[in-house]
């Protein structure tokens, strides 16, 4: 399928008169349909699960994201009247509390921050679309397979032309809301279809990642919706549960569409003693996490939980191919910008 021109609307750089000249621009009016339509069916997808609502903060002693070491997240740090601490890069964390109120699971839609370079498949700041639900990661597969197909489906009811006309077509969602499961494959299945090629998958001593080359192959050549399951552990983050006993894989899952990885999934570990276990084996701090261990001590739980990118999302309904055009109004990292 085609991609639409680049910049053809104007673009994500910021100017004086951007935010002037985008008002009229059909464009955006559909970006603003897309976001109020995932914003109501995610809320009525959860509702019907019974899965409660989370209000948060937006900083966090306790970073998520950034803590494998295959993660190419930075935290933002930040000083709060003299307090140390940092802007939400996820507040997964909370969810798992969440889950001890409301056993069926918790969610939310919120801003994350992240300390990187913006580029065409990373934002400085973005929507996360994130629950947890008491279950494994299969349980949670199965969920996130069915929210997409429900957010594919509103797109195709409710604003097809809109979308066919920026996206060139609407095939690309007709086929994920016709799937009946989205396929799936292990990582180290993903390694062997690789093969040797070196631009694929990142080794680094003890774990192995894919590139963002090795994901594209995958979605050309395997299926353009995929799941890739059981990463090297030491490659997520240590939250995540184990998925063998020698505490190589990891119970973790990305699903691949678009661009690439869009929603990231796990099980988690259930007790406090597995997550002193995976902290020591990550060589991540204790004290930092020290109420998350507490919560797991007092009540531990088995859960699993995923988060997809909103903007990732809407590209790949939209069908382009730089995500700072996903916003409406830019946000990059040291740079002033009004409105």
């Amino acid at each position: 399928m085609p991609v639409t021109e680049k910049f053809a609307h104007g673009g994500w750089r910021p100017a004086a008169d951007r935010f002037i000249k985008i008002m009229d621009d059909p464009f955006y009016r559909t970006l603003i349909d897309l976001q109020d339509l995932l914003t109501v069916c995610t809320t009525e997808f959860w509702h019907r699960r019974t899965v409660k609502a989370l209000h948060l903060p937006i900083t966090t002693g306790s970073v998520s994201s950034p803590m494998g070491l295959g993660s190419d997240s930075v935290p933002v740090e930040v000083d709060l009247f003299g307090q140390h601490t940092y802007l939400a890069d996820s507040m997964q964390f909370m969810l798992e509390y969440g889950c001890r109120f409301n056993p069926s699971g918790a969610w939310y839609l919120m801003p994350s921050f992240r300390g990187e370079d913006a580029d065409e498949t990373h934002l400085n700041q973005f929507f996360h679309s994130e629950a947890e639900i008491t279950g494994g990661l299969d349980d949670v597969i199965e969920v996130v397979d069915d929210y997409l197909r429900t957010l594919a489906r509103a797109v195709l009811d409710r604003c097809a032309s809109d979308v066919g006309s920026h996206a060139g077509g609407t095939d690309h969602i007709a086929h994920m809301a016709g799937l009946s499961a989205f396929p799936r494959m292990t990582f180290d299945e993903a390694v062997r279809h690789l093969g040797p090629d070196p631009l694929a998958v990142e080794e680094s001593g003890g774990w192995r990642t894919l590139t963002r080359h090795g994901e594209r192959r995958l979605m050309t050549e395997v299926s353009p919706v995929l799941w890739v399951t059981h990463f090297d552990h030491l490659s997520v983050p240590f939250y995540q549960a184990y998925g063998d006993a020698g505490r190589r894989s990891s119970l973790s899952a990305d699903l691949l569409f678009g661009i690439g990885e869009v929603v990231g999934a796990g099980e988690r570990h259930a007790t406090g003693a597995e997550v002193r276990a995976a902290l020591s084996h990550h060589n991540v701090p204790e004290p930092a996490y020290q109420w998350y261990v507490d919560m797991k001590d007092v009540r531990p739980m088995r859960t699993s939980g995923f988060g997809l990118g909103v903007e990732r999302w809407l590209l790949w309904v939209l069908n382009r191919f730089d995500i700072r055009e996903m916003q409406l109004a830019p946000r990059l990292n040291g740079v002033a910008i009004a409105p």
